[in-house]
């Protein structure tokens, strides 16, 4: 065999070994715009959303309209489905906020969750504040704390936000606030702030952030950067939705370089008018690190030992090879 053919092959069994690691806990985002009873009745809607949330550890939902709980209570069932037919052992929760915005336009943030990888141990909803005859939000942050015993970090509080564009920079500015809050409120140090910022384009300049403190504090980092695109049309190039996370202690329980936008169009293989049906945003994940068992440890080794003896067959000369 020649030298080509056989990096080619150590190339495609590396390949093979990363590809079979477990992944790691994922904490998602998404805007699934004027979500509603009549979304959910769309088989094929109902299907892709399901599909897209089942990857996810926990993940935020916004601009939920639902106050019956109808629509919702029709995803989680069909997520409890989907994950039976695949892993038996996961089923999904959800915990939701009270309608919030103005009367006519109540939307709620909805955080699902999955049972075996994530505990709920507190849920806040931030109250409406005003700066002078103005509301401080458009929709006040719903704030949750979770325990995720299989990942290095342990617990961390989630800070939502779907800011109102024209308002995108004062909100931002006054998450702050509720973040600092919160980590005296629950003595938690370990926050990831997300959500649909609207913190890019013509809302949130490079220039107009530069006093704002959520962008300008020392020890918040933006996972996102700015050339990144969480829309779906050719009309806009905008990184809207974003993670910023507390800490370095925070910091290092990601994974390198996990925080990404979840471009499902490419994974699996639809239009985008089938994407526009659930919304015009795609969603957004980070994975924090797991702590791995000894028989974990085992398993992921296991694909290699496997191809070990083909492996030192390739590396080592045909020479050498003919004299064993």
């Amino acid at each position: 065999m020649g030298r080509d053919q056989r990096y080619l092959l150590l190339l495609g069994l590396a390949c093979f070994v990363f590809l079979t690691r477990s992944s790691g806990f994922k904490i998602c985002a998404y805007n699934v715009q004027n979500f509603n009873t009549s979304k959910v009745s769309d088989s094929r809607v109902l299907h892709l959303l399901t599909r897209i949330l089942s990857n996810c550890d926990v993940c935020l939902l916004q601009e939920v309209k639902d106050p019956d709980g109808k629509a919702m209570g029709e995803l989680v069932s069909s997520l409890n489905r989907y994950m039976q037919t695949r892993y038996d052992e996961y089923s999904y929760d959800y915990v939701t906020s009270k309608g919030l915005g103005q009367s006519e336009k109540k939307e709620q943030y909805v955080f699902l969750y999955r049972n075996q990888t994530a505990k709920l141990v507190d849920k806040y909803q931030y109250p409406k504040s005003k700066k002078g005859n103005e509301d401080v939000f458009s929709r006040e942050p719903f704030i949750v704390h979770f325990k995720a015993p299989k990942t290095k970090i342990g617990q961390f509080v989630l800070i939502p936000l779907r800011a109102e564009p024209l308002n995108a920079l004062k909100e931002l500015d006054s998450l702050f606030d509720v973040f600092t809050e919160m980590m005296k409120k629950w003595k938690v140090e370990n926050v990831l702030l997300l959500g649909d910022f609207h913190a890019d384009c013509g809302y949130v300049t490079r220039k107009n952030r530069m006093n704002n403190r959520l962008f300008a504090t020392n020890g918040l980092f933006w996972l996102l950067r700015d050339d990144v695109d969480t829309t779906v049309t050719d009309m806009t190039d905008c990184a809207y939705d974003r993670f910023v996370v507390h800490g370095e202690k925070f910091l290092k329980a990601i994974e390198p370089l996990s925080a990404r936008v979840f471009n499902f169009k490419r994974k699996f293989q639809i239009s985008t008018e089938q994407i526009l049906k659930i919304s015009d945003h795609y969603p957004i994940e980070v994975e924090l690190k797991e702590v791995k068992s000894a028989g974990q440890l085992q398993a992921l080794m296991q694909p290699f030992l496997l191809i070990l003896p083909l492996v030192v067959l390739l590396i080592l000369p045909e020479s050498t090879i003919g004299l064993m």
